[in-house]
């Protein structure tokens, strides 16, 4: 178990936001956080700590206006901490490579391999091959839906037909070096953990899964590990003090779990 950094990157600026408010018209989102600094100045501050696996998230997409913004942030991200970072956002097979060359360790994988609320395995092996399945983590973040936790898409806005279970994260790993998943209910709220989501991933025996949403305080964090079993890297937004939140990042960099 292991804090992951995070660097979430909106209309050009390092941002937290609630995650299930992002939309694509008109580049909206509620705002828990603007910082003042640019993406490298994070990048720096977690190499020096040498928190690695940290995710640079670009919440535009390559549609918008902002886009090419919000992409330069991230590349300036990934030049300050190389191999020490891995990028989402827009991600298919015909860009994953430049990403890996800005720097980035892994690319982060959702929209490209679950178009039309489906699995598209002939884009997952299209990754593995573009990318290396070393370098691949894939984003199965999802929420609450007739009693069990679905896969969305689209900056979180579009369910799929896909439910999480043990199963489809056993067949999906094929193709993957890590997992991350956003409870997103509950991202950005910092009210608390999805125990029912955290218990389901925490029983997956493959590679390594990283779980976001709703830690918003050390209890939380207890709490978490517990349910966890510790079992589960985590990684914390807009509750820490770095985004404004109450969660001191001096502690959580430090913690040994």
């Amino acid at each position: 178990m292991r804090f992951r950094p995070c660097i979430d990157i909106h209309n050009g600026a390092v941002k937290q936001i609630v995650g299930g408010s992002l939309r694509d018209e008109a580049d909206q989102a509620v705002e828990n956080y603007t910082a003042v600094q640019d993406a490298d100045y994070f990048a720096h501050l977690y190499r020096k700590d040498g928190l690695k696996g940290g995710h640079v998230i670009l919440l535009n997409p390559p549609s918008s206006e902002y886009y090419e913004k919000t992409r330069r942030q991230a590349l300036k991200a990934l030049a300050a901490y190389p191999g020490g970072l891995q990028v989402g956002g827009g991600i298919t097979a015909e860009n994953a490579g430049e990403y890996i060359e800005a720097g980035a360790s892994h690319v982060i994988v959702t929209s490209y391999v679950f178009e039309d609320g489906r699995i598209h395995w002939d884009r997952m092996e299209r990754l593995r091959q573009a990318a290396g399945k070393e370098h691949v983590v894939i984003d199965l973040s999802c929420r609450r839906k007739d009693g069990g936790y679905y896969i969305v898409t689209n900056r979180w806005q579009t369910f799929t037909n896909v439910k999480l279970t043990n199963e489809i994260l056993n067949e999906i790993a094929d193709y993957c070096d890590e997992f991350l998943i956003h409870g997103v209910d509950v991202e950005g709220k910092a009210s608390g953990i999805e125990d029912e989501l955290v218990k389901l991933l925490s029983s997956y025996r493959g590679v390594p899964v990283t779980y976001a949403g709703g830690i918003g305080s050390l209890s939380d964090l207890e709490h978490f590990r517990k349910v966890s079993r510790g079992k589960l890297d985590f990684t914390i937004g807009s509750a820490l003090d770095l985004f404004g939140g109450k969660i001191p990042y001096r502690l959580v960099k430090t913690a040994s779990f």
